[in-house]
């Protein structure tokens, strides 16, 4: 990503701490080392098949400083994907961070924000808790009209791309976790009325957000059960929908247990706070910092 594309955007707005900016280079290296050293490993292993291409990375943003991603999005790493949680919090990022980021929504979507998020955010690429028919057609609903918009001021370009949408799947099933059962006929209804019925609407494939305890259990010898779960839940409704598994991404992994998706063949992984560090509480949180030393 050029600098101009930054600054043409936000750049005086946001400013970028040299030190927190190299911290956070190194963070996503390490992590990005991490997924490359699994791979290899997994891929090398007789026992072992399920994966071969090196997954997504999103870094997950949540609740830090728009400085942090934008660390992150300028050289040298120009780092694309990003997630979030909290609509209001995407809406103020995307409106102050370059065009050139590709916005995730993971967080619990409630109805009343599915249209609103997907008419008003800059460059989001996916939602990825989508859990029920009412909520995909209101982002279908809020994607024709921000492509209608679009067009009518010439962008094109911009007015062409589907947002994707990844069906969250209760892997687990806790009763304080959102998304579908897996292979239930609701999971096939969703993805059926994605796919033929909402025109600005891409099926990307499925995600999970597993048992805490399962992921801090997760070990090369003691696989998680929810991502395999997940995958067999998609291979299942890649049957149904009559196309390949490979057609629908796994959406799975998040810090304590990246590398145990990574081995069960996931195409993405979340990863929050192994690249940013503890978050603050919500309240504390703060889309724009005060720069300390004028530093960009």
């Amino acid at each position: 990503m050029s600098s101009s594309s930054a600054s043409a955007n936000s750049n005086m707005k946001v400013t970028v701490n040299p030190s927190r900016a190299a911290q956070l280079v190194e963070n996503l290296s390490s992590v990005t080392k991490r997924i490359s050293k699994t791979l290899e490993s997994s891929n090398s292993s007789s026992s072992t098949s399920t994966t071969s291409l090196s997954p997504r990375l999103v870094a997950v943003s949540k609740l830090k400083p728009a400085s942090d991603i934008l660390a992150l999005h300028n050289p040298p790493t120009s780092h694309l994907h990003f997630g979030e949680n909290y609509v209001q919090e995407l809406l103020e990022k995307s409106r102050v961070l370059p065009h050139t980021v590709r916005w995730h929504f993971i967080g619990g979507l409630q109805s009343n924000k599915a249209a609103q998020l997907a008419r008003e955010v800059q460059s989001l690429w996916a939602v990825e808790s989508v859990d029920s028919l009412k909520k995909a057609s209101l982002l279908e609903k809020g994607r024709k009209e921000r492509t209608e918009k679009l067009k009518e001021t010439g962008n094109q370009d911009l007015a062409d791309e589907p947002l994707r949408i990844f069906i969250q799947v209760n892997t687990s099933g806790e009763d304080s976790k959102s998304g579908v059962n897996p292979t239930s006929p609701e999971l096939l209804e969703i993805a059926r009325h994605v796919r033929d019925a909402c025109p600005h609407l891409q099926l990307q494939g499925l995600m999970t957000i597993g048992a805490i305890a399962r992921s801090q259990a997760t070990t090369e010898e003691n696989e998680n059960e929810d991502f395999i779960s997940l995958r067999e839940s998609r291979d299942w409704l890649a049957k149904e929908l009559q196309i390949e598994a490979n057609e629908l991404d796994l959406s799975m992994g998040m810090s304590e247990d990246f590398e145990g998706a990574v081995r069960q063949g996931s195409s993405e992984v979340r990863i929050g706070s192994t690249i940013f560090g503890q978050r603050p509480a919500k309240k504390d949180a703060k889309v724009l910092e005060q720069a300390e030393d004028g530093s960009e």
